[in-house]
């Protein structure tokens, strides 16, 4: 955990307590049709599975709240004990008061404050919801979001800073309609330990200018996300750059990394990359461990890469297959350092400095073998006749010895 990390109020989601020193949170959300009980129950799972620690689900209508106990009651038969946060727009009070099923089924509300009621409407439906949620022990999240920015808020900041630049009457307006909700919770007699705020925007400079003014001016646990962040890798650099400035910075308590999938391939539900870049990212920023870290170099003219790159693909195929089993039955191999270097340049010392790693012979080099090392010290060439292989034993043999 940062030394940094921004002092916030405990919530008790489900069985995830979120705020605090306690760790950040990864969470992800489902994009079945939340009525398609078996579908929802499967993606659910896997995110789960994953290491999703909360999962978010739409209720969209009055068959999605029918549903949600179904879901429930599925996962407990399944085994899975995730806490499940309801997600609502324009019809949260109608639908957590007809169906209270569906609320004693959820962990977590999260509500817009955009889209809550307009004009008259917005405050006694708000209010509404907060009773409903609150006699029920549940935690709320305010989530604002620019694509659903409450008018009324803009329109007021707007006649009063008429010339200010719209970026600013925007960014200014996700802050007040933000911290304006949470201020009419509180007053209701929602407690502040059951409260979760967050303000979205797609814009990573804006991003961070929201969250430091809410860190500043709140001690409310923050839930971060980039939304709209798109698909592909400038999805993930732009969530990654947003979210690392902000968890370097001790701000952020949960995260989601807003991914539009790939397209499914291999059986796999593409889904579940928003959850390994949530894990990476909190692994890169040093807050938590989730799959041993491998690193390797880039090669260069040196470097062999007919021999280079297969062994890197190799061993990071072999850790993220493995990972999962070693987390269960090794813990503490999640902090694990493995290194595969291409030459003798900076090869032999990088690999020494990792717990376990190889350097690679390279061009020129006057070793015809790979050497390992670990825990600083050389254990001579790998002699075999498959030098990967022999290299994956080495590994498993050290985290089997290291961590039993």
């Amino acid at each position: 955990m940062a030394e940094n990390k921004r002092h916030s109020i405990d919530v008790l989601i489900g069985n995830v307590i979120i705020g605090g020193r306690n760790p950040i949170r990864v969470q992800s959300m489902t994009d079945t049709i939340t009525s398609d009980v078996e579908a929802t129950v499967r993606q659910i799972v896997a995110l789960h599975r994953e290491g999703s620690e909360m999962v978010r689900l739409s209720v969209l209508d009055a068959s999605d709240a029918v549903a949600v106990p179904q879901i429930r009651d599925r996962l407990i038969t399944e085994g899975c004990c995730v806490p499940l946060v309801g997600d609502f727009h324009f019809n949260a009070h109608t639908l957590l008061e007809k169906h209270p099923a569906c609320v004693r089924a959820l962990d977590k509300v999260r509500i817009n404050p955009g889209n809550v009621g307009f004009g008259d409407s917005h405050d006694t439906n708000f209010a509404r919801i907060i009773e409903i949620v609150g006699s029920h022990d549940k935690a709320i999240r305010i989530g604002a979001n620019w694509g659903s920015l409450d008018d009324n808020v803009r329109s007021r900041l707007l006649a009063e800073h008429p010339d200010w630049p719209m970026e600013s009457i925007l960014e200014q307006a996700m802050i007040r309609s933000t911290l304006e909700s949470a201020a009419f919770a509180i007053k209701m007699g929602f407690p502040a330990n059951r409260l979760v705020l967050s303000a979205k925007v797609s814009h990573v400079p804006a991003l961070l200018s929201i969250y430091r003014e809410l860190a500043k001016q709140t001690d409310f646990a923050l839930h971060l996300g980039l939304t709209e962040a798109g698909t592909g890798e400038p999805a993930v650099i732009a969530s990654t750059a947003a979210m690392s400035v902000l968890l370097q910075e001790g701000i952020g308590d949960t995260l989601r990394v807003s991914l539009t999938p790939a397209l499914e391939a291999d059986g796999e539900d593409p889904r579940l990359q928003e959850v390994r870049v949530c894990q990476q990212i909190l692994q890169s920023n040093g807050l938590r461990n989730f799959v041993p870290t491998v690193r390797s170099c880039p090669g260069c003219g040196r470097t062999n890469r007919d021999i280079h790159r297969p062994m890197v693909h190799l061993v990071h195929t072999f850790v993220a297959r493995q990972a999962r089993e070693w987390r269960t039955r090794f813990p503490g191999s999640e902090s694990l350092v493995i290194a595969v270097m291409g030459c003798v340049v900076n090869g032999l010392r990088e690999a020494k400095q990792a717990d376990i790693g190889i350097s690679l012979p390279g061009r020129g080099s006057h070793e015809d073998v790979p050497m390992l090392f670990s825990d600083g010290e050389s254990r001579g060439g790998l002699n075999g006749e498959d030098s990967g292989q022999c290299f994956l034993k080495a590994i498993e043999d050290y985290i089997e010895s290291r961590f039993s």
